[in-house]
């Protein structure tokens, strides 16, 4: 009988090694795939309608509702690096998503409950009325709002971090067949958040603005319920990361620490004198080397050995929070390398959110109606660019890569660093058509007598689907960047921290709303005394401010930021693709052979 085949690393539900043809693989990925479908279907249209319900209903100013709509969208994102590090050290990934879908469903149980119940909510008012004194929510209702989102927001983020992740622990890196099945996955990942989404920013959004808010949010909840469901049943088929107990993320804090705390230690002047491991002896089996780099020469103190360390026959024995091997210290200058890109993509997110929030606020003053009885619902619009990418990204993969690799001789056709720059015009362009189409808005407007018309009962006689354009090249630009950047931090993230890189992304876009909080707070008190409205965000008659010139202010940003960008993108030193990972058998391998080897693999992921 044949024995059967373990999958090193991984464990089943009762802690036993893993069986290859038992546990994990495509199909066993499929009800991840299901689950990352139903929870965004639950939480995309949150992103998109909550200004709506927070203008509308619970009666805050418009730009006050856009900022907690941003702090909330930022929030949720910034803690995805906490729950990766929470998963990877203590909880394992399985764990951490039933956790944080717990929370997410919480979270949006007590939203529902407050839009049910009117005397959990402000009364109503009509907040287009200028002489109307509507109630802004606050006291023990408001608690309760913005507790149930911050626990939707802590349940988004434990989902993002580790449930990508936890789809990839079913597959085998080093089995060539899984290895394609992985790159599959990741593909379908994509097309689960892009239909969970559409269903979302579709049927959910227009429960919401027809049916009720209570019904909206009960859809969402239900659908992460059902996401939960579905990921727990495929607990006896999962393969399950082992918890190491520790994090590469801590050993690269701990070589900032070292070289601080090192910082009057002198550079010796071979590189060769500081610290690492002994590839011959047991403990360097599976372990990962990289060469030294002449760059960020000051990180080198943190592999410094003194006279008293150099006698330690067992390095375990070492402080690791002064003593660091080389291969942390270059992997902790990779990171420090790619911060300049990753400050780089924040001004995208920051453009992303004006469409999330004052972009919807534009579409319900126009005219909603696609035949004489259907109307689109404005928050419904993103759903534009969703359907691009659908269909683009294909397209892309398998037209645009092979033609411009025949062209460039690279392998993706453009590099990472290239396609995020096209990203990044493309958001600056965007900015400026919705500019330009905010003109043309505010005009209509003016010649109808129109300014002081209330949104969605008197709909000005333009079109909401002007508001497309701005959407289908913000579309074209998020393909580029997000995509580009997935890829970018995926390859050059350190061997640990590859199953998080995506964390990378999240905390971009998490400081992108973040700053788009600020920016709108710095830009109305800037303008305050110039503008009749009290600045040029201020107030809720979307008609009398100057959202055309806060756009035009975002574009300009948005170039000024391209050109930092080709500065410190041609200034980065990509990071070795040939670590040499010793096993204890095969140690002879030629540095040449590893290199191939490392680049065909790569050239295949990409290509996929």
């Amino acid at each position: 009988m044949e024995k059967p085949e373990l999958v090193e690393g991984k464990v089943d539900w009762k802690g036993r090694s893993a069986l290859k043809y038992k546990h994990g693989g495509i199909k066993t990925s499929l009800l991840i795939l299901a689950a990352f479908g139903f929870e965004n279907l639950g939480t995309f249209s949150l992103a998109v309608n909550l200004v709506t319900y927070f203008n509308g209903v619970m009666h805050l100013e418009l730009a006050e509702a856009a900022n907690q709509v941003t702090n909330y969208m930022g929030t949720s994102y910034i803690l995805c690096i906490l729950v990766a590090l929470l998963a990877d050290t203590c909880t394992g990934r399985f764990k951490a998503v039933l956790i944080s879908g717990t929370f997410e469903f919480l979270g949006l149980a007590l939203i529902t409950i407050q839009a049910h119940y009117p005397q959990l909510k402000p009364p109503v008012c009509n907040v287009f009325d200028p002489n109307a004194h509507c109630k802004k929510i606050r006291g023990g209702d408001a608690a309760l709002l913005f507790v149930g989102l911050y626990l939707v927001a802590i349940g988004t983020a434990g989902i993002k971090a580790a449930l990508p992740s936890h789809g990839a622990d079913q597959f085998d890196e080093k089995d060539p067949r899984e290895a394609r099945h992985m790159s599959s996955f990741f593909n379908c990942l994509l097309l689960a958040v892009c239909v969970g989404g559409a269903v979302s920013l579709t049927l959910v959004v227009w429960i919401q603005d027809n049916r009720g808010w209570d019904w909206g949010f009960g859809v969402s909840t239900v659908a992460i319920f059902l996401a939960m469901v579905i990921f727990a049943a495929g607990l006896p088929q999962y393969r399950l990361q082992v918890v190491q107990g520790t994090s590469a993320i801590i050993e690269i804090i701990q070589v900032y620490v070292a070289a601080l705390r090192n910082r009057k230690l002198q550079l010796p002047e071979d590189p060769r004198d500081l610290y690492e491991n002994n590839k011959d002896k047991e403990a360097a089996i599976e372990t990962e080397f990289l060469p030294h780099r002449d760059i960020y020469r000051y990180l080198d103190k943190a592999a410094i050995q003194t006279t008293a360390t150099r006698n330690f026959d067992k390095p375990e024995a070492l402080n690791p929070w002064k003593l660091c091997r080389v291969t942390q210290v270059e992997n902790a200058k990779i990171i420090l390398g790619m911060i300049p890109i990753f400050c780089c993509t924040i001004v995208m997110t920051l453009c992303l959110a004006q469409l999330q929030t004052f972009s919807i606020q534009q579409g319900l003053t126009m005219d909603t109606s696609v035949t004489k009885s259907f109307n689109i619902p404005p928050a419904s619009l993103p759903i534009i660019p969703i359907i691009f990418m659908i269909i683009v990204v294909p397209v892309y993969d398998r037209i645009f890569v092979p033609f411009a690799r025949r062209i460039t001789g690279h392998p993706t056709g453009i590099t990472h660093l290239q396609r995020v720059g096209v990203g990044l015009v493309l958001s600056s362009i965007s900015m400026a058509t919705a500019a330009l189409l905010e003109v043309k808005r505010k005009g209509v407007a003016r010649d109808h007598n129109m300014l002081d018309a209330i949104p969605v009962v008197q709909p000005l006689p333009i079109s909401t689907f002007w508001l497309s354009i701005q959407f289908f090249i913000f579309g074209i630009a998020d393909m580029f960047t997000y995509v580009g950047l997935l890829e970018f931090f995926y390859s050059e993230a350190p061997q640990g921290l590859k199953s998080i890189s995506t964390c990378f992304l999240w905390s971009s876009m998490a400081l992108g709303y973040f700053c788009s909080t600020i920016l709108v707070k710095i830009v109305n008190s800037a303008t305050k005394g110039i503008t009749k409205s009290g600045g040029w965000l201020a107030g809720n008659n979307i008609n009398r401010n100057h959202l055309n010139l806060f756009f035009w202010l975002l574009s300009a940003l948005s170039m000024v930021n391209f050109f930092v960008y080709l500065f410190v993108s041609r200034r980065y030193n990509y990071r070795p693709q040939n670590p040499v990972v010793t096993d204890g058998k095969n140690e002879s391998c030629s540095q040449d052979m590893v290199i191939n080897g490392d680049n065909k693999s790569v050239s295949l992921e990409i290509s996929k």
